[in-house]
């Protein structure tokens, strides 16, 4: 995605070479908006679980973290007392048709190759939480309550996925990107209209720092209530040893990135915050399949910086010697009432 198709004001010699999507835009917004509505008007079946379904979504592509915020909610939620379970679409993986069991809450059971990298980078995270992932969200929560006794499902990237019902419906927002120009794909980054935004029952600004300026975003529901949450490096680890150390480890030094993200300027950023200067970058789309070839060249010399999505598809093997992962951590301001919302809003069913 361009990054040109995050800024809100655009040039008019920009308005006037990118007006040739508007066509291709407004058919992909009626698609969208049509999507939604088949479902709403009930011509096409929604099914409803007995478990509880929070969805965890956005309105537009790429990285909007949510992944690392349904790791913290999962978190939260086992620590309270639920049967909790996540299930992730999964991208990239080979066994994407299948009902895939990533871990049972105990042990991680597949790989990136067989279910993507998001899935078992959250099952990496979570004890105590089954993550299972497939394309089939229906299919895999009928799992989940039957062969791991799930009360509460968390889907990551739900909210055009309308085959489920869901019972709470959050959306993360980049705080520092917004909605970007305001356009539906190609045009811009949305995946459906900002109106879509009324069906939201809370929002999250995600990535955001403290006192931020939140941008302006139409169409943001008035009932829905409104959290920061800030997604922040806690410390780095190394890939070949597992041992950690703070990020002050990096202050001043010179560092390669590798990255397979969505917004690789996002890991570049936070390690100039850090102190660290990027001298090599070597990026690849986001949920690459890594090979070893990929890592071949790479300077043994230089510490390398990775992602934890990244590092979950990277065989200690393939590794360059000083490699290490920048790990992040999830703070959500006013946490105690964002849990105490969503479990009034699960008792309420």
């Amino acid at each position: 995605m361009p990054d040109y198709l995050w800024k809100i004001d655009e040039s008019a010699p920009r308005k006037a070479a990118l007006s040739p999507l508007l066509l291709l835009e407004g058919v992909y917004r009626l698609g969208a908006v049509m999507h939604r509505k088949l479902y709403a008007w009930g011509l096409w079946k929604s099914v409803r679980l007995d478990p509880c379904v929070i969805s965890v979504g956005n309105l537009s592509v790429g990285g909007s973290g949510k992944s690392p915020v349904v790791g913290w909610l999962a978190a939260q939620l086992h620590a309270r007392g639920r049967k909790v379970a996540v299930l992730s679409r999964g991208v990239g993986g080979r066994l994407g048709a299948r009902v895939n069991v990533v871990s049972d809450g105990e042990h991680v059971l597949l790989s990136p190759a067989d279910v993507g990298d998001e899935p078992v980078m959250l099952a990496g995270r979570l004890r105590g939480v089954p993550v299972l992932a497939g394309r089939n969200r229906i299919a895999l929560g009928l799992r989940a309550a039957s062969a791991l006794s799930a009360e509460v499902l968390i889907l990551d990237d739900g909210f055009q996925h309308h085959r489920l019902k869901r019972d709470i419906e959050l959306v993360c927002i980049d705080a520092n990107l917004g909605l970007g120009n305001g356009h539906v794909l190609p045009r811009g980054p949305l995946r459906e209209p900002p109106g879509a935004l009324s069906h939201a029952d809370a929002i999250l600004w995600t990535r955001v720092s403290e006192d931020q300026e939140l941008p302006s975003v139409p169409s943001l529901p008035a009932r829905a209530p409104q959290f920061r949450v800030a997604i922040e490096p806690s410390h780095i680890r190394w890939v070949a040893s597992g041992d950690r150390e703070s990020t002050d480890q990096l202050q001043g030094k010179s560092v390669g990135m590798l990255a397979a993200i969505a917004r690789p300027d996002r890991l570049a950023a936070s390690l100039e915050r850090l102190g660290a200067r990027v001298l090599e970058r070597c990026v690849f789309p986001d949920h690459h399949r890594y090979r070893r070839s990929d890592l071949a060249g790479l300077s043994e010399t230089l510490l390398w910086v990775t992602t934890e999505k990244d590092a979950v598809k990277i065989p200690v093997s393939w590794a360059p010697p000083r490699l290490v992962t920048l790990e992040e951590s999830v703070h959500v301001n006013e946490a105690s009432a964002l849990l105490d919302f969503i479990l009034q809003r699960l008792e309420e069913r």
